[in-house]
């Protein structure tokens, strides 16, 4: 019964003193090779394995996707899965199989790319540059 009482203690001090962690890369003032932005950023949590990008359009770029969309929005962001793989970070494929798109980033690199892929045939385009990275490693 004592060893049981013992036992117990050690295990919830061991849960209790264990740190968790995890690094947050923040890409900031990103410049768009087609569109204008006030604001674009692309922020990848890497413990919780999610990419969210908060983008505000200027109001060229605006008014250009308004014309053919009235439910765009001048101010939005979104959120993707990722995974990390061969020092890359790629969102979840988005299409069908023979047809599918990912955003791709490079640890510690500032473009952002899209990959493209038909019937196995892969594609690279840069879509955006950013002026600023920071990383962020969270503990709690």
């Amino acid at each position: 019964m004592r060893e049981n009482k013992f036992l117990i203690f050690f295990l919830s001090f061991l849960f209790i003193s264990v740190n968790s962690h995890s690094e947050i890369i923040v890409l900031s003032e990103c410049n768009h090779k087609e569109d204008g932005f006030l604001k674009n950023e692309y922020i990848l949590n890497l413990n919780e394995l999610i990419m969210t990008r908060n983008y505000v359009y200027n109001e060229k770029t605006y008014q250009k996707y308004r014309v053919t969309d009235l439910s765009i929005k001048k101010k939005n962001s979104y959120v993707r899965n990722i995974y990390e793989d061969n020092g890359k970070i790629l969102t979840l494929k988005h299409g069908y199989p023979q047809f599918y798109t990912q955003i791709l980033f490079e640890k510690d690199k500032p473009e952002i790319f899209v990959k493209a892929v038909l019937n196995d045939v892969e594609s690279l385009s840069k879509i955006s540059t950013c002026e600023k990275i920071e990383k962020f490693d969270q503990q709690s």
